[in-house]
């Protein structure tokens, strides 16, 4: 692995940092005010200043010939034998996660931009003992890697003695080791952008770009970034989003756990109205997650980008036929409404869902590769759609405050140990399900919450709930770590703005 940290390697990385860490800075002080001004008001809205950025017509370039036909995408974390599955599974794409699937210990990290060289190189291949794991004869999904969000440090590379800026790690050394490998094979260096908040945040990620470029001797424009609209201010932004990485757009993209945990965390005290149900009850056809993705598909269409959709996370028994029957009944409905409202494509956990997603949008484009040309005009998205979170039909009950319970703490058990794609449940979670079930929590028990039967949610039914489900799970001792930043995060006064900050500092390695 000396290769991925060599010191021209590490040079470029440190170079990036030191040019736009304080930028980043700034932006993450910005967070914090808007959050403040959004508890003092109890409201978000489309921001007045960009109004003609919204209102003009433009356009984001023509997608790279292995970017038009993003039909089914499947994500996972860049742990070499996931990787090797993914690029055998027949997707279209290959969402390699440096974020939410990945605990970032520094192995994972450095790790995983190994797995990445190879697999950029289709050199990738894996023997364990007891099986031999290598590439197919293709063709191979194209390659788009998601590196950490804006908030996050990593403190295994300081850099003029303060941690590095984590998206810049990971960016700057897949970029650094891949970008001209990749446009000598007829690719080129894509992106997708996590956590971003603003159309500010935006602009940083496409200077960043065009500095990168400029100075590996990349033409400008080779970069493409699918931004991840995955928190509440960022949907009121999707146009001005598009409109800061012009040059390097490629799309949009409509998730579920993270924009609820990010719809919590910034109306987390405004009162009844902004309370969700249990998350299971919360689907993408309530009103507002309508309101939402209607939005995204109109917005990138009438730009000429792609829309994507959210993810398939189920994980096929190899036991039960009769779970496996209903719960691909309901991936294929989910895709089906997707490709019904415009979507040019959706993502899926597990290579046994590639099937299922292809087929229903093979039977939605047709001979097309995507149907950008799909325009939306029947769309009209106000403030109100987007923040009607009280129209949400469902309740809060036992069953769901103790399955976010069981939830959180089985998956930071795990992330701390260093995996980020945890299968529950026959579900593969990341970060994002602990984030919601932990914010739930926190929302229920501060805003005084009853289940259905009037039994309030309180800090000592959580903890009475946590002492069931660990005994359940046996091995109490092997949860305490996790309990503890469980409990921080999920009861403590002050709202954790996200766990993983946290739980980086109990890492070691």
């Amino acid at each position: 692995m000396t290769e991925i940290l060599s010191d021209e390697a590490r040079e470029f990385v440190a170079d990036l940092h030191r040019r736009f860490v304080s930028r980043r800075d700034e932006l993450i002080a910005r967070r914090a005010e808007r959050r403040a001004e959004v508890a003092r008001t109890g409201r978000l809205d489309f921001l007045p200043e960009t109004a003609e950025i919204r209102l003009t017509e433009w356009h984001v370039p023509p997608a790279p010939a292995d970017l038009t036909d993003r039909r089914v995408e499947i994500t996972g974390p860049t742990e070499r034998k996931m990787a090797i599955n993914a690029l055998n599974s027949g997707a279209k794409v290959w969402l390699a996660d440096l974020e939410d699937a990945n605990t970032p210990h520094w192995s994972n990290v450095v790790g995983g931009q190994q797995n990445l060289y190879d697999a950029v190189r289709r050199t990738i291949s894996l023997d364990t003992g007891d099986k031999h794991y290598e590439l197919g004869g293709g063709p191979y999904p194209t390659i788009v890697m998601r590196p950490r969000g804006w908030h996050l440090d990593e403190r295994h590379l300081p850099v003029d003695g303060r941690p590095a800026v984590a998206a810049l790690v990971d960016f700057g050394l897949y970029f650094f080791h891949n970008a001209r490998e990749l446009v000598e094979r007829g690719s080129g260096p894509y992106f997708y952008l996590p956590k971003i908040e603003s159309h500010l945040e935006a602009r940083l990620w496409n200077d960043v770009f065009t500095y990168a470029q400029e100075v590996l001797g990349i033409p400008q424009g080779t970069i493409r970034a699918t931004v991840l609209i995955e928190t509440i201010p960022a949907a009121f932004e999707m146009d001005e989003i598009l409109w800061e990485l012009r040059p390097h757009a490629a799309g949009l993209n409509a998730g579920r756990w993270d924009y609820l945990f990010s719809i919590i965390k910034y109306f987390r005290d405004a009162g009844p109205a902004f309370v969700l149900p249990d998350r299971a009850s919360v689907t993408m056809t309530a009103p507002f997650m309508r309101a939402y993705t209607e939005l995204l598909v109109a917005t990138c269409h009438r730009r000429g980008a792609f829309a994507m959709g959210g993810m398939a996370a189920f994980i096929p028994s190899r036991r039960d036929p009769a779970v496996n029957e209903v719960a691909l009944g309901k991936v294929r409905e989910d895709k089906e409404r997707e490709a019904g409202d415009g979507f040019d494509g959706s993502w899926v956990a597990h290579p046994d869902l590639v099937t299922v997603c292809r087929e229903v949008f093979d039977a939605a484009l047709g001979d097309k590769p995507n149907q950008v040309d799909r325009l939306r005009p029947d769309v009209v998205v106000t403030a109100d759609r987007l923040l009607d979170i009280a129209a949400t039909p469902g309740a809060v009950t036992e069953a769901g405050l103790r399955g976010n319970v069981s939830v959180a703490l089985q998956y930071i058990e795990a992330w701390l140990h260093g995996n980020g794609a945890v299968a529950i449940n026959n579900l593969m979670e990341d970060a994002a399900t602990a984030e919601i079930s932990r914010s739930q929590i926190w929302q229920w028990a501060h805003q005084g919450v009853r289940l259905e039967d009037g039994t309030p949610i309180t800090a000592e039914l959580v903890r009475r709930i946590g002492d069931e489900e660990l005994a359940r799970l046996g091995d109490v001792e092997r949860y305490k770590v996790a309990r503890d930043l469980f409990e921080r995060v999920a009861l403590a006064d002050d709202f954790a703005d996200f766990l993983t900050v946290p739980a980086y500092e109990l890492i070691e390695v």
